[in-house]
């Protein structure tokens, strides 16, 4: 199967999302029928209701599973289990998950998906560097100090347009089918470093802290975020940001043949868009 050469769409789950959306611009330049996944489209889809499956996934030939808001939420892998038993009910050949490094939970959704019957690829990705600028990150940067319960422990940030890239190829042609796609950036850096980088390209004076996991927990509460929300984002920094992470892989280069995008290319560019300074 060629899926760029289909009359059939490509179904992009999460497609407002970081890497959806960057899917979803790929796919349409490229002159591939895409349809986008989420609450807010029509058919809509909805995670938490599996009424909206059906008719999102009608007549599609393929299918980026990104699932919201995190593989490693309780029951993400049943629900990605039954999503793709559906999905091949419905037709849908070729299945391209979006999976996170160090994640067990995450890993238990892969195996569902290379289970399915489906011609599957796994993209399994580090740490997004949009995670600064297109997430709760972004506002600490703005008000210049960046509190984060981790300190020296490596990691090599993946940028989500190299993550696109790596999805419209695995949706688009033949020849990644079955391969699983470690990605991440060219080069380890610390949180500290990132901030020092962003500093740079930025030219603003930003400071990072280490805290601990537990005055990072209280000030998420103070700031009434969610409760599972809390329990996400304490169990990604704390125990997937462990150092299990701490290596680099080819996978960009194996999928694209090209090196990943480096971290000081994101900070530049991005500081050039504006979205790190302070509001007038």
């Amino acid at each position: 199967m060629n899926a760029a050469r289909s009359s059939k769409p490509i179904l992009v789950l999460g497609g407002t999302g970081k890497t959806g959306r960057r899917i979803v611009e790929r796919l349409e330049k490229l002159g591939v029928p895409t349809r986008v996944g989420s609450r807010s489209a029509n058919p809509s889809f909805d995670w938490e209701d599996r009424t909206t499956w059906p008719g999102a996934l009608e007549g599609t030939s393929a299918v980026y599973v990104s699932y919201f808001p995190d593989l490693a939420v309780p029951g993400a892998p049943e629900a990605v289990r039954a999503f793709a038993e559906l999905a091949v009910n419905s037709g849908v050949r070729r299945l391209v998950l979006l999976s996170g490094r160090g994640e067990e939970e995450a890993e238990r959704a892969e195996q569902l998906i290379q289970a399915s019957g489906a011609d599957w690829t796994i993209l399994r990705a580090s740490w997004f560097n949009q995670n600064f600028s297109e997430n709760f990150l972004r506002d600490a940067i703005l008000d210049g100090t960046i509190a984060l319960p981790v300190g020296g422990v490596m990691e090599p940030f993946v940028d989500a347009e190299d993550i696109a890239d790596v999805a419209v190829a695995a949706l688009t042609e033949n020849g990644h089918e079955g391969r699983l796609y470690e990605l991440t950036g060219p080069r380890l850096l610390t949180f500290a470093d990132a901030i020092d980088e962003i500093a740079r390209a930025s030219k603003k004076s930003l400071t990072f802290m280490e805290i601990t996991p537990a005055q990072y927990a209280d000030a998420l509460t103070q700031l009434a975020v969610p409760g599972d929300f809390v329990s996400l984002v304490m169990y990604l920094f704390t125990t997937v940001l462990d150092g299990r992470n701490a290596h680099l892989t080819d996978g960009v280069q194996r999928a694209l043949g090209r090196a990943p995008r480096d971290f000081a290319d994101y900070a530049r560019e991005t500081a050039a868009t504006g979205v790190w300074e302070s509001p007038a």
